[in-house]
């Protein structure tokens, strides 16, 4: 794919010195250099293109206002999707930075991935009280990734992107808005347009780093499946030292861990999500960054707005309420994270020699991220890490250790007893002060239980006994005995 902003394809850079002795960037006349994207350039002989559009011939002319009318027609929603996927795809085609190319699955990958979820679906069944959640194991390509992902991507970026195209709208003065209907759908069309680059770049990049559906804490692919990328695997198990079978092992553990948690807690999808659009209604978008922008606006160069958002134009509410938008997201992201390591370490422990390095390196890989997580944390303005990890994790494993599996994981049975961001400072706290909670419940309901069962047995007896007086039934007998 072109580096060129909205993927136009720019004719290609003329040699340092080519045949007829001029140096780059100079026309057949010597004027210099050309305009961007080609148009303009000085000197053009007997081709009135040429001599209209630089080096750019008909052809990449052609194709090029054909993309800008594409693009200025757009009539969606506050991203350009469709673009956004042309662009995740075109970035998957041109390979990595290490030069791994995408390339499809085969039969003995996808044979590989169904063996080993089967394997770490049976392994967890040991540590945790959770079912399967994994209905179908799948092996995808990156650009497969790419297309199974999109859906779950709108609903995270769309809500921010759409506080910029109403921003976008608002930077003008008030008497000008009302005359300027036709400007404001051409900014429209070209925020869709600016997001749905930027989106399909990151996605094109993160497909590239990623192993699985669940890689950011969040379930990016279809429910029930549990889904693993070979090319990445691979690229990942070079220079562990690790066997690759023991590094698909591994993350196949914790794609189906991830699954589990998903399927069986019903309110975490909307809880996390939530939680991120929550977050998202507390940025404020830098009007002066963006009245700049559109002061400066030029079809011809639409990379001005593309650079604007690159360089970030998001600034999180210093307010009590998006603090806490935060802490919350922070906090679930770290419960989710802690709870899929700490179960998986159990179940691998005792079968992978290698599970503690691996565990390591997952763990610092998913605490740095990645350029294309970057990316998201510039366009969002939020980065989906877990930071609290660890402290996670070691608050999930005491609590096996107390309470057992079953009572580690029934916490998720409803947010309101998961662990705060406090509980994370003092994990051993929760733990023991839990376990005490956890004692009296379980005494008052045994209390409550044969309390009941006392009653029910008494008031059974009573109505042998009144039976047995061949009494009429009445409304009230209290009422016969005021008679």
């Amino acid at each position: 794919m072109s580096d060129t902003p909205f993927g136009f394809n720019l004719p290609p850079e003329e040699p340092e010195n080519g045949g007829d002795g001029k140096k780059k960037g100079e026309g057949r006349g010597g004027q210099g250099p050309a305009d961007p994207f080609g148009f303009g350039g000085q000197g053009a002989g007997d081709n009135p293109f040429a001599a209209m559009f630089g080096s750019m011939n008909p052809g990449d002319l052609g194709a090029a206002f054909q993309q800008l009318g594409q693009m200025l027609s757009y009539e969606g929603g506050p991203v350009n999707w469709d673009m956004a996927k042309d662009i995740a795809r075109k970035t998957v085609a041109q390979g990595t930075a290490d030069g791994t190319k995408d390339a499809s699955v085969t039969s003995g990958e996808r044979a590989a991935v169904e063996e080993a979820v089967r394997l770490a679906d049976l392994w967890l069944d040991g540590v945790t009280s959770l079912p399967s959640g994994s209905g179908t194991a799948v092996a995808w390509s990156r650009a497969e990734w790419v297309e199974a992902t999109l859906p779950v991507w709108k609903e995270l970026v769309d809500p921010v992107a759409e506080r910029v195209g109403a921003a976008m709208g608002g930077v003008l003065p008030e008497e000008m808005q009302a005359m300027a209907g036709p400007l404001l759908g051409m900014m429209r069309s070209m925020g869709g347009a600016m997001f749905g680059t930027q989106i399909g770049q990151a996605v094109g990049v993160l497909a590239g780093e990623v192993v699985g559906s669940t890689d950011i804490g969040l379930p990016l692919g279809p429910a029930g499946k549990a889904a693993l990328l070979p090319v990445n695997i691979a690229a990942l198990g070079e220079g562990l030292g690790v066997p690759l079978d023991e590094v698909r092992l591994y993350l196949a553990l914790r794609e189906a861990a991830h699954q589990r948690l998903f399927a069986h807690v019903p309110w975490l999808r909307s809880h996390l999500f939530g939680a991120v659009e929550g977050y998202a209604r507390g940025i404020k978008v830098d009007t002066s960054k963006l009245e700049d922008v559109v002061g400066q606006l030029d079809p011809t160069h639409p990379e001005q707005m593309q650079e604007a958002l690159q360089q970030g134009m998001f600034q999180p509410e210093d307010s009590p309420e998006q603090k806490a938008a935060l802490a919350r997201l922070e906090t679930a992201l770290a419960l989710v994270e802690g709870w899929v390591d700490a179960v998986v370490h159990a179940a691998a422990a005792p079968h992978l020699p290698s599970a503690g390095a691996l565990r390591e390196t997952l763990r610092r890989r998913r605490a740095s991220g990645g350029p294309a997580e970057q990316t998201f944390a510039t366009l969002i303005g939020l980065e989906l890490r877990p930071r609290r990890l660890r402290d996670a994790s070691r608050l999930w494993a005491s609590l096996a250790d107390a309470r057992g599996p079953e009572g580690r994981d029934g916490l998720w049975e409803h947010p309101d007893m998961l662990p705060t961001a406090a509980d994370l400072d003092d994990p051993d706290g929760f733990v023991h002060r839990e376990h005490l909670d956890f004692s009296e419940i379980d005494k008052m309901l045994g209390e409550a239980a044969r309390g009941k069962s006392a009653e029910d047995s008494k008031s059974a007896e009573d109505g042998k006994s009144e039976g047995g007086k061949g009494e009429q039934p009445g409304a009230d007998g209290e009422g016969d005995d005021k008679k």
